[in-house]
């Protein structure tokens, strides 16, 4: 009874290592992700550059388009 007892206990006690191992292992990598979408979310765009260039370009666009067609309607050829 003693050498069965020993043989469990001494199971339960490899299968509580494992099992804290994997918590362990599981909690640095969720952490290691939530550090990469982290550092994503903070920097810019770097096929576009920063968000607030590509809005500049954009808006200085807008305003071409819009003397363009107010050239239009006034008759003068561009």
């Amino acid at each position: 009874m003693s050498q069965e007892l020993l043989i469990a206990s001494s199971i339960l006690a490899g299968l509580l290592v494992v099992a804290f191992t994997m918590l362990k292992g599981w909690q640095d990598w969720l952490a290691l992700k939530t550090r990469e979408l982290e550092t994503v979310r903070h920097m810019p765009d770097t096929e576009g550059g920063s968000r607030e260039g590509a809005a500049r370009i954009e808006l200085a666009d807008l305003k071409e388009r819009i003397r363009k067609l107010e050239a239009i309607a006034s008759g003068v050829d561009l």
